[in-house]
């Protein structure tokens, strides 16, 4: 199934110069949805993960199923405020600006295998965050899997020694 046709291209969002790629069309679509899922579950069926920690928002809509598909938990990894309990934090560079994420402090056990599976690889800021945290809690990043890589932006080159996957690549 060829996946790229239902990414849509949007110029200039969130702003001029950034070409966009958006996962929207392929979300309502239940055999294309289902077909990213499956890929990204099949990355992760040999890696003994114990739980999947998706970036918000977008990580949660294919890491929840990917947790479901491999049988194991989900931890998500959130923007600021958004957490009840002790946090840790972590600030980051995005393509286009600054941003920071939380998780809760307790939710990698130290030991775990962590699969974190996200639906775009850009610049590798927010998952070198999410690392940096999963890390800290003493968990183990046992791979990180992405629908969309843009290749051009080299978010590879932050995530150096991690397994890393991504379905499409632009």
């Amino acid at each position: 199934m060829d996946l790229k046709k239902y990414i849509a291209d949007i110029p200039d969002f969130p702003e001029p110069g950034v070409l966009f790629r958006d996962v929207t069309p392929l979300l309502a679509d239940k055999d294309a949805y289902q077909e990213s899922v499956r890929l990204l579950a099949e990355f992760g069926k040999d890696k003994n993960v114990d739980v999947i920690a998706g970036p918000e928002a977008r990580g949660f809509l294919f890491g929840c199923p990917v947790a479901l598909e491999l049988g194991c938990g989900f931890v998500p990894v959130r923007k600021p405020g958004k957490l009840p309990r002790e946090i840790l934090s972590k600030t980051y560079e995005l393509e286009y600006g600054h941003n920071e994420i939380q998780m809760h402090s307790d939710s990698i056990k130290p030991g775990q295998n962590v699969l974190i599976v996200d639906d775009l690889l850009a610049t590798g800021g927010t998952v070198e965050a999410a690392v940096s945290l999963i890390e800290q809690m003493g968990g183990n990043v046992v791979g990180i899997a992405f629908l969309i890589e843009l290749e051009a932006l080299k978010g590879r080159d932050l995530l150096k020694g991690y397994d890393i996957y991504s379905v499409l690549k632009y």
